[in-house]
């Protein structure tokens, strides 16, 4: 499951890119989060969700896929212009730490305790063996030949 999941992961980021040298960033987005939706609009009817009709949290749905896709989006896709893809999925592997410590100061409940700061940490250290791996081979090419 994890191989799985780590070939659809970086995979996105590559056939993105791929996408990219054809297509401005922003319609790269649209298809992306157009495609998502087609494709789980009937999961989530055979599953037996039911849609909601309130406009409220119609409201509160834009708001979210603004803030977790429209914008999250553009700027990956706007920044895979200038980087590398696998840059762009290893620097993509920071989000979940980055929320946490925002997350510590823009709300009461999500409080960073000693367990979740020691999380962060070995999650940093793991993005920067990742990163490490990912510049070491190209810096001693360059400096072999």
């Amino acid at each position: 499951m994890l191989l799985l999941l780590s070939m659809l992961w970086g995979g996105s980021f590559f056939f993105s890119k791929v996408a990219l040298a054809e297509l401005p960033p922003l319609t790269v987005v649209l298809m992306r989060v157009a495609l998502a939706a087609l494709a789980l609009w009937p999961v989530g009817l055979l599953s037996g969700l039911v849609v909601p009709r309130l406009p409220a949290l119609w409201g509160r749905f834009a708001v979210m896929g603004l803030l977790n896709n429209r914008i999250r989006f553009s700027l990956i896709f706007a920044g895979q212009t200038q980087i590398a893809s696998g840059l762009a999925a290893i620097l993509n592997a920071t989000t979940p730490l980055w929320t946490m410590l925002l997350a510590h100061w823009l709300t009461q409940d999500e409080r960073l305790t000693p367990n979740r700061l020691g999380g962060v940490v070995v999650g940093l250290l793991g993005v920067v063996v990742l990163l490490g791996t990912f510049l070491i081979p190209v810096s001693a090419l360059a400096y072999t030949r």
